[in-house]
């Protein structure tokens, strides 16, 4: 608890200057969550994990192979990997599903809250992912184009065009500043061009950050939202990161890019 405190204070100096993560209770300026979304149970989603923190749900996250998940650098913000564990394969929030032990994990080391560039890192679980059969089978029949591995998602290798309708998914807050559900929730929104989206963030947006939203605003991610994916049906593109406000139609949520940041995820998880 001792780090905690350090971190929340170190960074409160700072904040007014940082972007805002869209992170767990310890970050430095929480954003908001799954805004303009509607519930979903874990079968459409079935990648979806909590990333917990001293058994409370801190970020999401996306199972991308049976032992890794895929989160956002400021979920675990170089704190001790025993206060993390994964749970996976429930809809609701904090109960169900199976929780395992974090063994370890690696943040970029090119992230600093400064710029929220390179926000991406990799958990390795100890033991396994294992999710019930019907799942499996659920997931299988969507569609033969989806091949699902202990319900991983599978990562982009290039970035969306701008206007490609996006998915995102987590149990962070339905309004910023706002209740967070117990049950997932899911909300669809549009990729932004980079060039408009650094018209919006005064050129703060990098290759490695893709952004997404409504030009009326109302559909975004948020508080307790940082790390879960943005997908395409069952691939991966994006990793919930920061942005101004939560669901405002002058600011697109931002996104670290994963295609951008695909050979880090390989030399770091193998996956």
């Amino acid at each position: 608890m001792l780090k905690l405190g350090i971190v929340l204070c170190t960074l409160a100096a700072v904040c007014s200057a940082a972007p805002s993560p869209r992170g767990p209770w310890f970050g430095p300026r929480p954003g908001p969550r799954i805004v303009g979304g509607e519930p979903v149970d874990i079968s459409q989603y079935p990648w979806q994990i909590s990333l917990q923190v001293l058994g409370f749900h801190g970020c999401g996250g996306s199972i991308i192979s049976p032992t890794w998940v895929l989160t956002a650098a400021h979920c675990v913000d170089s704190l001790p990997t025993v206060l993390f564990s994964v749970r996976a394969g429930t809809s609701t929030r904090e109960s169900g599903g199976t929780v395992y032990d974090a063994a370890g994990y690696v943040e970029h080391d090119g992230f600093s809250f400064a710029t929220a560039d390179f926000d991406i890192a990799v958990v390795e679980i100890s033991g396994s992912f294992s999710f019930d059969s019907n799942v499996q089978v659920l997931c299988a029949t969507l569609s033969a184009a989806y091949q699902y591995k202990h319900s991983a998602v599978s990562l982009g290798t290039s970035e969306p065009a701008a206007g490609t309708a996006v998915t995102i998914t987590g149990w962070g807050d339905l309004s910023e500043g706002g209740t967070s559900p117990h049950q997932l929730q899911a909300v669809t929104t549009n990729v932004v061009s980079r060039d408009s989206c650094n018209v919006s963030y005064g050129g703060q947006i990098t290759e490695r950050m893709i952004c997404a939203g409504d030009p009326q605003g109302g559909k975004d991610a948020c508080q307790g939202d940082s790390g879960g994916p943005l997908v395409v049906d069952s691939t991966q593109y994006g990793v919930v990161s920061w942005g101004n406000g939560c669901a405002n139609a002058s600011y697109p949520g931002v996104y670290s890019n994963v295609a951008a940041l695909r050979s880090w995820i390989t030399e770091n998880s193998g996956v």
